[in-house]
């Protein structure tokens, strides 16, 4: 081993074999589907997406090596690099794979409308409907009784204007006041 003084510059590397880079024929890759279907049974795909996946991995090494973008170091073993590059890309197409919306969601059953029962509501109005509940909260509370009491039942306006000893014209008038109150306070909310 010699030593350099200090300043010099560094001893070039020794240089080693390099092999020719060796693109894989079709036929090499299509030979590595066990390891594919491996690999996509480590990455959890389901059984039923497999035999899609494997076509979609095939193909996107195939077109990889095409343009030229597989490029092995020439030290390694050419099956070596060729099983890692392949795995590599299993991994990425079951990522994006298992990442879709519809594999997420999907609930393999014999019978979907049995998993839905009558009384079933939308998220989406749940969320509006607590909105609403915050927004009549925040009304002052005259308003908010009248429109409860709007609310309540089948009494027409002329009754809960008896009632209060107003006027029908007026009772009609502070629920529309209400309502369009209660309608801003949720536009609010919404935005």
């Amino acid at each position: 081993m010699s030593h350099r003084k200090r300043g010099a510059p560094p001893s070039p590397p020794v240089p080693t074999p390099l092999r020719a880079a060796a693109f894989p024929p079709v036929g090499a890759l299509v030979a590595e589907q066990r390891l594919i279907v491996a690999r996509l049974i480590a990455c959890g795909v389901p059984a039923r997406d497999r035999e899609d996946l494997l076509q979609i991995v095939l193909v996107a090494a195939w077109r990889a090596v095409q343009s030229g973008r597989y490029r092995p170091d020439p030290r390694a073993d050419p099956r070596r690099a060729l099983h890692a590059w392949l795995q590599g890309i299993t991994w990425r197409q079951a990522g994006h794979h298992l990442g879709r919306a519809h594999v997420r969601r999907e609930v393999p059953v014999d019978d979907p409308c049995a998993l839905v029962d009558e009384a079933s509501v939308d998220p989406d109005g749940r969320l509006l409907a607590r909105a609403a509940l915050r927004a009549l909260a925040e009304l002052p509370a005259r308003r908010r009784d009248l429109l409860l009491l709007a609310a309540a039942g089948p009494r027409t306006v002329t009754v809960h204007a008896r009632a209060h000893g107003l006027a029908p014209a007026t009772a009609a008038r502070r629920l529309q006041l209400a309502r369009k109150a209660l309608a801003r306070r949720i536009a609010r909310r919404l935005w």
